[in-house]
Formats: C-alpha cells, sequence, structure tokens
C-alpha cells in the first residue's frame, strides 16, 4: 500500500494554493455545462484539467553553489542583451546584462528566486498587456520588479504580465531572505521574467534554449573562465 501512494505522489504533481479557486470555478462551469448538454461537459473536463496542469508546483533540484544565478522562470529563453536596468529597479543607471525567460500557457509560472540574498527593493507597475515576447514589454506592460542583494552584486528579477497575463501574485515583502530557488511569486496565464545581472557575469544559456525554474543556471556571477557559444541543433 505504501509503494501504491508513493508511486501515486509521484504521477500526481502538487498544485499551488492559488490555483484552487479557479479548478473549483473550472468544475462549477464544468458541471453547468454538462447538465446543459453533455458534449459542453468533456470540454469543461479537458478544460479543468488544462487549469490544474497550469497551477502545477513540480519540487526542483537547486544548485546552490554560491555564485549561480538560476533560472526563475520555466520557458524559453528569449532574449540576452545589454540593458540598463528599469528605474524602479533602483539600481546605478548603467548597463547590465538581460536574460529574458518567457513563460506560454502551457509552462508552470510558479516563480523561483534565481540567487540567495536579501530583498531590498519591490516595486509594481501599472501597466499595458502586450505581448510579452516583445521588446518593449519590458518598459510598456505591467510588471512586478525586485533587487535581490546578495554578496557579490545586486539582482534585478522583473515579473512582466502578457498578452494573456493579468495578474502577478508576490509571496514576499522587502527585507525577507530568500534562498536560491525559493518561491518568490506566480504569474497567471502567460508572462516573462526578466533577470538583470552584471556584466562581467557569465552567461550559461543559449537562445532559444528551455529554462526550468529553480534548477537551470542562467549565469554564473564568480567565473573566470571565457563565454560560451552555441549552436541551434
Amino acid at each position: 500500500m505504501t509503494d501504491v501512494l508513493e508511486s501515486m505522489r509521484r504521477i500526481f504533481v502538487p498544485i499551488h494554493k492559488e490555483g484552487y479557486p479557479f479548478i473549483l470555478i473550472a468544475l462549477f462551469a464544468t458541471i453547468v455545462l454538462a447538465w446543459l448538454w453533455s458534449p459542453l461537459g468533456w470540454i469543461g473536463t479537458i478544460l479543468t484539467v488544462w487549469v490544474c496542469y497550469f497551477f502545477r508546483d513540480p519540487p526542483r533540484v537547486t544548485p546552490v553553489r554560491e555564485g549561480l544565478v538560476v533560472s526563475p522562470a520555466d520557458g524559453r529563453v528569449n532574449l540576452i542583451t545589454t540593458a540598463v536596468p528599469p528605474a524602479e529597479l533602483d539600481l546605478p543607471p548603467e548597463p547590465m546584462t538581460r536574460i529574458s525567460v518567457f513563460m506560454n500557457v502551457f509552462d508552470c509560472h510558479v516563480n523561483r528566486s534565481p540567487v540567495a540574498g536579501r530583498i531590498t527593493q519591490i516595486l509594481y507597475t501599472p501597466g499595458l498587456f502586450l505581448n510579452a515576447e516583445l521588446d518593449k514589454a519590458s518598459e510598456d506592460n505591467e510588471r512586478n520588479a525586485l533587487v535581490i542583494e546578495t554578496a557579490h552584486a545586486k539582482i534585478g528579477v522583473v515579473q512582466i504580465a502578457g498578452l494573456v497575463a493579468r495578474r502577478i501574485v508576490s509571496f514576499v515583502k522587502v527585507g525577507n531572505h530568500l534562498s536560491t530557488g525559493e518561491r518568490f511569486g506566480l504569474i497567471r496565464f502567460g508572462s516573462r521574467l526578466d533577470i538583470f545581472v552584471p556584466l562581467n557575469a557569465q552567461v550559461l544559456v543559449g537562445l532559444g534554449q528551455t529554462a526550468v525554474a529553480g534548477e537551470t543556471v542562467l549565469a554564473d556571477l564568480t567565473a573566470n573562465e571565457p563565454a560560451r557559444e552555441y549552436r541551434v541543433g
């Protein structure tokens, strides 16, 4: 019996508590649709399963070596560039390396801290809901910006709402200490995260690479080896 329960636990991924209200709404809608016309009930069932899948919160194995910057989100690395961080981060107005991870509606949307450190700044900025893949979404879209101070540098993390996303949820406050890979927020239904690291940090991912929140190493703040090159295969 114990083996069966353990197998079920491994198959069924945990669901974040933020998803429970949406799952209940989907279940209620499914019951109503099935009562009206049974084929509609199947559509509602598929929708309910998708809502459960969207709010999944699987455990992650996080590398904890000092200096590593891990991905705060599941998704695709769609931009690596040099940019001045947003003014609301209150970081020096000097260029930093910006790594953007785009999340589609099928990615896990629980966000995890890219580094271990103390939160020194949080600022929510209202804005538009443009396609989060667009570069200008960093400045025009609704977003929530955090600064995490580590032993080596201050890291900027910006949660950006997307075309479908309409709600950014934060679990933390200024002064909180985070461990690498610790959950700090969630964005509902498609969005993007921008990570700002110092220019001397070694970027360890390539464009188009799939990132896993809390596991994929994006950069190294302490590396002294040559920059890596990538190819699309």
